[in-house]
């Protein structure tokens, strides 16, 4: 199966945000949305960066509470790691465990057209284990 796929089952849209975005406003953002997480972009739409809840506890363990006046480019993780659509999603599910990275941003030509989490790499799959069971099932019982 196909990162597409995974991206055709899933609502549409991608929260983004600038570097420059204070750190509270990314915080109402991932809250409002319910997700971990959004791709950071410049003010041309590349990629720049990725920053996550999980991102802001560690600057806030190492940094205290001036994390909260700050931006979001200061606490952001970059390079990142992108795939494309038509990437197969066993091939990402390794990448992401050995990389110990939780979300992708999926580019298609350069732009920015999805994300794909590790949670909807293992949804994916056991979806896939589930179908595979039920043919052998069904094989069996001739």
């Amino acid at each position: 199966m196909r990162i597409r796929d995974v991206l055709n089952a899933k609502p549409a849209g991608v929260l983004t945000v600038e570097p420059t975005t204070p750190v509270p406003s990314l915080l109402s953002a991932l809250a409002a949305r319910g997700v971990g997480a959004a791709v950071v972009v410049d003010d041309t739409g590349s990629v720049v960066g990725m920053v996550s809840e999980r991102d802001v506890v560690r600057h806030l363990h190492h940094r205290g509470r001036e994390v909260l006046v700050d931006t979001v480019g200061s606490i952001m993780t970059g390079p990142v790691t992108t795939c494309g659509p038509d990437d197969e999603v066993d091939s990402l599910g390794a990448v992401m465990t050995e990389r110990r990275i939780r979300h992708l941003p999926v580019l298609e030509d350069g732009r920015l057209t999805g994300i794909v989490s590790i949670g909807d790499v293992v949804k994916t799959r056991l979806d896939m284990l589930e179908a595979h069971r039920d043919q052998l099932e069904a094989y069996i019982a001739g």
